[in-house]
């Protein structure tokens, strides 16, 4: 029974991938047809706005825990939509799919991985447990990390779930305003029944501010990189004079 419970979670969430793609579902998860229903949508999040709140933050939530690839459509169309509001609910959405992945995660690749990937699990066990709040909330900013990605790894060191928690929470959140703040310019062309140009999301205006926020996370683990290295004498020890003639 032990064992049943520790596989059910993941078995869970593997299968809901697998119906997703397989039911064709993610057929309907695009800006084509959120385009062409965009005026439904529009008029009952109108008439029930905090049902709408509700629903678009649990299937959010859902979407993360589900690893399934619509998490940029949910985000615009939640900007388009529901407008600034939308941030917190991503957020709060997002940090607890991401919670049950987590959880998920732990409770069978844990073990297994930390048995199969040897030294380089051991680096990756010793960089989260020094500073796993920094180094989580820096691949939470960087938007070149996969999210999902960012779910699972942690998942394969000591690192607590109020901690992964903390990290993910405060780390989506420059992120995901960013995105928020374009999908609100995308309403206009939704109303039209055009689907949105999403160039936009990878130009330098929108990347190089993520990363360079991705950089200051890091900062803390620098400096204490360069603490140790001068405690321990590398950085001040004198160089040896060379030898030779006089």
């Amino acid at each position: 029974m032990t064992r049943i419970r520790r596989f059910l979670l993941p078995a869970l969430l593997i299968a809901g991938l697998v119906a997703f793609f397989a039911g064709g579902l993610h057929h309907y998860v695009t800006f084509d047809v959120i385009a062409q229903n965009y005026a439904a949508l529009k008029s009952f999040t109108a008439a029930n706005l905090l049902a709408s709140y509700l629903g678009f933050m649990l299937a959010y939530a859902i979407a993360v825990a589900f690893s399934l690839p619509i998490a940029l459509p949910l985000t615009l169309t939640g900007g388009a939509i529901l407008g600034w509001p939308a941030v917190g609910l991503v957020v709060i959405g997002a940090t607890t799919g991401a919670a049950i992945v987590f959880t998920a995660a732990r409770s069978v690749l844990g073990d297994f991985l930390r048995a199969k990937a040897g030294p380089f699990m051991a680096k990756l066990e010793a960089g989260f447990s020094e500073n796993a709040f920094s180094y989580l909330l820096a691949l939470r900013l960087v938007p070149a990390v996969p999210f999902w990605v960012t779910n699972i790894v942690p998942a394969m060191t000591s690192m607590r779930l109020s901690t992964y928690c903390a990290a993910t929470f405060i780390g989506i959140i420059p992120g995901t305003t960013v995105f928020i703040w374009v999908g609100r310019g995308f309403d206009h062309v939704l109303a039209a029944g055009r689907t949105p140009d999403l160039a936009i999301l990878g130009s330098p205006e929108i990347l190089l501010p993520l990363a360079g926020i991705g950089a200051l996370a890091l900062l803390p683990i620098i400096v204490r990189w360069w603490q140790m290295r001068r405690q321990s004498g590398d950085l001040d020890a004198p160089k040896p004079k060379k030898s030779g003639a006089k």
